[in-house]
């Protein structure tokens, strides 16, 4: 499915995007100098600039490896054998108000920081929709048992709420996200630190059809393109920027999941982290965050949503407590009612003498406990209703 730009011709779309085509790879993202060239200048006038070599300093460094190496229509050939789309910012379903604090981030000059050119993607659901009401749910990859079920919980827990999962489709914390969510039968997104055509990794080649069915596997690398180390940590801000909030389950001290948080973080984005047993390394890079002040505990779905939908009330914090029938009793009351307990009949002189409070009140007290089915009198005294 292609949504064109409304209004646009044909011709001139086709013509936007071989040029953003061909400038998603002839620099290795994030390529902050060239994104900001190409929002100034637009995608036609930049990439035709960049073939010719007339582009500032800044984005001839980071062009100059790949300017005569890439061709926009073989890319976008390669992606139609892949069955791979191309999804640009000129697109009806692009979504804007996803990657506009990439934006914003990048004419700040924030490190590391810059909105993706385009966005390759594996699956018809339309990109806004889905990355739209995204929240990131990320951990470790060598994830505990604990971790792995905590993480399927709050996939599930958040697609049933109407909420898309991003992750990350790694092992671990990412691939028990994405299952819980679609167990739950929405929609969920796996960004790739490689080409939107590659299974990566290997092992969760089933689990990434599965996705393309039910959500979108996406990459702002063009097919085709490896996996490399450094792309990871650069994939983690489309992650973050994805994510109306960014959950880390289990998290390393230095991990790929605390530089998702760390990249939500500097955009403004809100981050909870799951607690873990204190001895747990899986956990260190979590108890930090929640120690410096720059996540919030999170126990539970509810927890997420209260923090999304603030307006709809506070939410109860942890397991819900069943309510007691002397919930409602007043403290004196209460003391009345507990010292009758084990006993097998007792005089109201004995119940006063062990609550400690005057004859009078609990005599006064005893009937309106019997009333409210507390207390029962028989030939041998008070004691409690069955």
């Amino acid at each position: 499915m292609r949504l064109l730009a409304s209004g646009r011709g044909d011709a001139e779309y086709r013509r936007i995007r071989a040029a953003r085509a061909y400038l998603s790879g002839v620099a290795e993202p994030p390529a902050p100098a060239l994104a900001g060239f190409v929002a100034e200048a637009g995608p036609c006038r930049a990439a035709e600039a960049v073939r010719r070599g007339k582009v500032p300093p800044g984005v001839a460094k980071e062009v100059e490896a790949r300017a005569d190496h890439v061709s926009g229509e073989r890319l976008l050939a390669a992606a139609d054998e892949a069955g791979v789309r191309i999804v640009v910012p000129e697109d009806d379903e692009w979504p804007v108000a996803v990657f506009a604090g990439l934006a914003d981030a990048r004419s700040v000059e924030l490190p590391g920081m810059a909105e993706p050119l385009a966005l390759w993607v594996r699956g018809s659901a339309a990109t806004r929709d889905v990355l739209g009401t995204g929240v990131a749910v990320v951990g470790a990859r060598a994830a505990s048992g604990y971790g792995e079920h905590v993480a399927a919980e709050f996939g599930h827990g958040l697609t049933r709420a109407g909420f898309a999962v991003v992750s990350g489709a790694a092992y671990g914390v990412d691939g028990a996200a994405h299952r819980g969510a679609l167990a739950a039968g929405g929609a969920t997104a796996a960004f790739l630190a490689c080409g939107a055509d590659i299974d990566y990794p290997a092992g969760h080649a089933r689990l990434l059809r599965v996705i393309t069915e039910q959500g979108l596997v996406v990459s702002e690398y063009p097919p085709g393109t490896p996996p490399r180390k450094h792309r990871f940590l650069v994939r983690n801000r489309l992650i973050a920027a994805s994510g109306r909030a960014t959950v880390v389950v289990e998290a390393g001290a230095r991990s790929g999941a605390t530089n998702t948080a760390n990249s939500a973080d500097a955009l403004g984005k809100p981050v909870l982290a799951v607690p873990g047993p204190v001895t747990s390394q899986n956990s260190v890079g979590c108890h930090e965050l929640v120690r410096s002040g720059r996540a919030v505990l999170a126990t539970r779905v509810e927890d997420v949503l209260e923090l999304l939908n603030p307006l709809v009330g506070a939410v109860p914090c942890g397991p819900s407590v069943p309510e007691r029938r002397t919930d409602d009793l007043s403290p004196a009351a209460q003391r009345v009612h507990d010292a009758l307990r084990g006993a097998d009949g007792a005089a109201a002189e004995e119940v006063a003498r062990d609550c400690g409070l005057p004859l009078r009140e609990v005599r006064a007290l005893l009937p309106e406990l019997e009333l409210a089915g507390l207390a029962v009198r028989t030939e041998r005294g008070w004691s409690v209703s069955p």
